[in-house]
This record gives C-alpha cells, sequence and structure tokens, in this order.
C-alpha cells in the first residue's frame, strides 16, 4: 500500500534555483565539483531525489543527466524514493538477524500496513532495512531518525509507533 506521490512544490524548485546561482559557478570544472553540494540542497529541501529534481540540477548545473544519476547511485547517502517523515530502519546484521529482527520488521509492516522501502499514505513512516548498526549487544536494533532501540521485540513495536503519534500531535497543538 505505496502512497500516491503528490506533485512536487515550485518554490522548492525556486530555492534550490536560487541557491546554484549564488554558487556562481563559471565553467564546468566548478560546476562538476558544486555537484555534490547541490545534491545535498535538494535532497534537503524535497526529501528525496526523483527523475525530476536530478534534471533539474543536471540542466541547471549544464552537467549530463547520467552525470548526476552516477553520482546520486554512487553515495548511498542520496535516496531515489521518497521517504517518510519518521524513516524507521531496522538491522538486519547478523545479531539483530540471529535475535529476531524478521518478527519486527513483521510487526511494522502489519501496524503501518506497508511493506519494506515504502512510505505510509500519509506520508509520516517509511520502512528500511540496514546491513549493521554497530549495535551488535542490543540486537534487535532499529533507528528511527536519529534515534536508537535495542532489544526491540514485536510487542514494543506499537510502543514506538505510539511515541511518535503522541509526539506529532503536540507538534500539531
Amino acid at each position: 500500500m505505496s502512497s500516491e506521490i503528490a506533485p512536487l512544490p515550485m518554490e522548492k524548485f525556486d530555492e534550490l534555483a536560487a541557491f546554484i546561482d549564488e554558487m556562481q559557478l563559471e565553467d564546468t570544472e566548478a560546476r562538476q565539483a558544486a555537484l555534490i553540494e547541490v545534491l545535498h540542497r535538494a535532497q534537503d529541501l524535497f526529501g528525496y531525489l526523483p527523475d525530476e529534481v536530478q534534471e533539474f540540477v543536471a540542466a541547471r548545473l549544464k552537467l549530463p543527466i547520467n552525470h548526476v544519476h552516477g553520482v546520486i547511485t554512487f553515495y548511498h547517502y542520496f535516496t531515489t524514493t521518497q521517504r517518510g517523515m519518521h524513516q524507521i530502519s531496522i538491522c538486519l546484521g547478523t545479531a539483530c538477524f540471529v535475535r529476531g529482527a524478521e518478527h519486527v520488521i513483521a510487526e511494522f509492516e502489519r501496524l503501518l500496513e506497508i511493506g519494506m522501502g515504502e512510505v505510509t499514505p500519509c506520508g509520516r513512516f517509511s520502512l528500511a532495512a540496514l546491513r549493521c548498526v554497530g549495535a551488535c549487544s542490543l540486537a534487535p536494533v532499529v533507528m528511527i531518525g536519529d534515534r536508537t532501540y535495542g532489544n526491540v521485540t514485536p510487542d514494543q513495536v506499537a510502543v514506538i509507533l505510539a511515541e511518535y503519534d503522541q509526539a506529532d500531535a503536540e507538534e500539531k497543538s
């Protein structure tokens, strides 16, 4: 149950254009050197780098689209798929897997009604797998944003999600 993607806001394209213009990039070498910084800014603005944003950056920097796409796919920081406001990452390293990470994943999928790599229709949550977070003594490990949850069991998943429901409700009021 993946959400339908809304059109990207034009004001964010305008902001990205202004950012690029402020850099005053005169030649191809300068534009290539600025590409990663521009992609970071674009991902901060849009949350991800869909084809439309990649094409915009390529045109604005006068670089081939395949060069822009190559940089995006080379660096793991960049993503071409939309993420939720709260990015839930579940470790699937050996220790986490042996201690039941797949059951934790199944519970997140059941409660959020999405699969790995998907975003809830409301855009609040997305699910992803991590290879290893280096906290094997806390296995299984779940990260949501910068927050780490250790020794997670399937029955804790609803409690964890409720924390974000409460925080989001408080933020709205």
